[in-house]
């Protein structure tokens, strides 16, 4: 019987970070796999990124994850997303090809040293004494370690639904895991369902893409590794179209025959990624609906239609495909379908993923109850490191809401567990200001190198860096700039005021780099790329003591009492879906309100000061 440190199951995201984490720092470690072709497979949409989403890639890069770097290679459209609001805010995304993509993963994870990789089903885990001490492959081989990470995707007791019809699978072509479920549905583990879905895959030869509007990516794409500069792949076009009122006709008409509607799905889907079936019924109002037309790759005929989950049948699919502008005598290749799948309560693991019933046992990605690539790539990294951390007997890595987002996930499941697949919004982090997407190696690169999991490469790369945006602080910090001459370029400041440094103007309305740069000493010493880091640090500076001392009052003001019958529905502000989620669950306090799943620390802050507006407006 062979032995490792650790053996991550499943090559999906979660899995892929989990494994490389480990052997990054020194551990033996195998990842068992169904099928080495498959591992980074994107099962879903063929895209990486997005608003809180690419703050989570930023951040497995930070820690010399994979994703970023992978993204980097296969992606062939870059935007920035939230481009005209503030860097706190926007969110990297690219389109990826999805073949590129797999085979740079499975091109990295095999020269990974210290990695093995086992093609196989694991049918169950050993253990002694109620912790873990292995795992058995379906073939009768078995592994033994003390450290296991089970990353099993939508692969337990997975249901395919197209319609009425269901099928085994944990996607698509690929077969469910039925015997560790059952073992695992012995382990004292809470178990729930979950269900996600996927839109039909077109043939883009049969687009008339001359009648849709076209999506370029941006003129200087912004990639995701802190160590690349620029995407490797030819970058291309999305297109975009809309439903129609006869689109919708065809939904309402077959709504009956939907897996979801008709009854046959138990579990809960994501409602933020409605299917157009919940999008036709919840926003009845609507006469369309917006969809991105995403090539999945540079030399694949493949489309994903993204705006069109659904779970109907084949034939209906087939129908309503055919009245949305572009696609008339477009041929389904793949139909669309809804996946149900068994996930474990996150509330039963400690904060480094290790469950609390079986030592040694790890959980990460859609097991855990929430979706996404990089949700689950950022849950495989805490898991993969702590694992080996563990079997060295070294302390647990931990991550804070107040520097990551991978905190702020990893608290939001394992203090309040999810009732709907759990996805990552910049709106969750109390802390956005200061941590953003363009310091997340500042802020967890350190704590990489302090947990050995960063490469040497890496760590030179961030010392120079580091090094440059030091220089420069204490460069324009020294350097002042009198009023005339910054009222000479454009930047308006009275002119009988203060002289400033030039870090601090910096952070001034109007501030444009390319007069600065033109015009001051200063700024012309420095790289565009040092000045673009300092401008955004300069900016967010002003901000950060304010955000940390709103914070600090939500934790002193946990007590305060909401009335009883108190109108949610008078906050400015506050969403639709959450004004619902408070009037229903009537929290008696602040304290209760956080505990809601869904209710952000912003949305606390904005009841918080109804709440005390309506007693000042009481006592006046």
């Amino acid at each position: 019987m062979k032995h490792y440190d650790v053996i991550v199951i499943g090559g999906g995201h979660a899995g892929a970070e989990a494994a490389a984490a480990a052997a990054r720092m020194g551990v033996s470690t195998a990842l068992v796999t169904l099928r080495i072709e498959t591992l980074g497979a994107m099962s879903c949409n063929p895209a990486i990124g997005g608003l809180g989403k690419g703050h989570l890639v930023r951040e497995i890069d930070a820690l010399d994850g994979v994703m970023g770097r992978m993204a980097d290679r296969a992606g062939i459209q870059f935007r920035l997303l939230n481009r005209r609001k503030g860097p706190a805010v926007q969110g990297p995304r690219a389109q990826i090809d999805r073949r590129l993509y797999r085979e740079a993963m499975r091109a990295e994870l095999l020269a990974t040293p210290g990695l093995d990789i086992i093609e196989g089903e694991v049918s169950g885990l050993r253990l002694v004494g109620g912790a873990v001490s292995g795992v058995v492959v379906a073939s009768g081989v078995e592994l033994a370690s003390g450290r296991v990470v089970l990353t099993a995707g939508t692969f337990l007791n997975g249901v395919i639904h197209i319609g009425d019809q269901r099928m085994s699978g944990g996607r698509m072509g690929d077969s469910p895991s039925r015997v560790l479920a059952s073992q695992l549905a012995e382990l004292a583990l809470p178990v729930g369902r979950l269900k996600t879905g996927t839109p039909p895959r077109l043939d883009g030869r049969t687009i008339d893409w001359a009648r849709l509007e076209s999506q370029p990516g941006d003129e200087t794409p912004v990639v995701f590794s802190f160590l690349n500069r620029v995407p490797e792949a030819r970058q291309i076009s999305c297109g975009i179209t809309h439903t129609s009122e006869a689109t919708h006709q065809i939904v309402r008409d077959n709504l009956g025959r939907s897996a979801m509607y008709g009854g046959h799905i138990e579990g809960v889907g994501p409602r933020y990624c409605p299917s157009i079936e919940d999008k036709v019924v919840r926003f009845a109002d609507k006469t369309s609906h917006q969809v991105f037309l995403e090539p999945e790759g540079l030399d694949d005929h493949t489309v994903y239609p993204n705006g069109l989950s659904t779970s109907l049948p084949e034939d209906v699919q087939h129908a309503y495909i055919r009245t949305i502008v572009g696609l008339e005598e477009t041929v389904i290749l793949q139909p669309g379908y809804a996946i149900e799948y068994d996930y474990f309560d996150p509330r039963g693991l400690q904060q480094t993923l290790e469950t609390r019933a079986v030592p040694g046992l790890y959980f990460a990605g859609q097991i855990n109850g929430t979706t996404g690539y990089e949700e689950a790539g950022a849950q495989g990294i805490v898991a993969g490191m702590n694992a080996a951390a563990a079997s060295c007997g070294r302390s647990p890595i931990e991550f804070s809401r107040t520097n990551s987002y991978i905190g702020v996930m990893i608290d939001d499941l394992t203090s309040r567990g999810v009732t709907e697949p759990y996805r990552m919004f910049t709106s969750r982090a109390e802390f956005r200001l200061t941590v953003r997407a363009d310091n997340a190696d500042r802020r967890l690169t350190p704590m990489g190198l302090d947990a050995g999991c960063v490469s040497g490469a890496r760590r030179v790369a961030f010392e120079t860096k580091l090094d440059a945006l030091e220089t420069g602080r204490q460069a324009l910090s020294a350097a002042m700039i009198g009023p005339k001459a910054l009222n000479e370029v454009g930047i308006a400041v009275s002119r009988d005021g203060a002289k400033r440094s030039a870090y601090d103007v910096l952070s001034l309305p109007g501030a444009e780099l390319d007069l600065l740069e033109n015009s001051f000493p200063a700024y012309q010493m420095l790289g565009r790329e040092v000045l673009d880091q300092l401008q955004i640090d300069s900016t967010y500076d002003q901000y950060s003591d304010r955000q940390s001392k709103e914070v600090a009052d939500l934790r002193r003001q946990e007590t305060q009492r909401i009335p009883k019958g108190f109108d949610y529905g008078s906050i400015s502000g506050l969403s639709n879906e959450l004004k619902q989620k408070l009037a229903r669950a009537q929290p008696e306090s602040i304290l209760h309100a956080q505990r809601i799943e869904g209710v952000t620390p912003a949305a606390l802050l904005l009841l918080l000061g109804h709440l005390r507006k309506s007693a000042e407006r009481l006592a006046g």
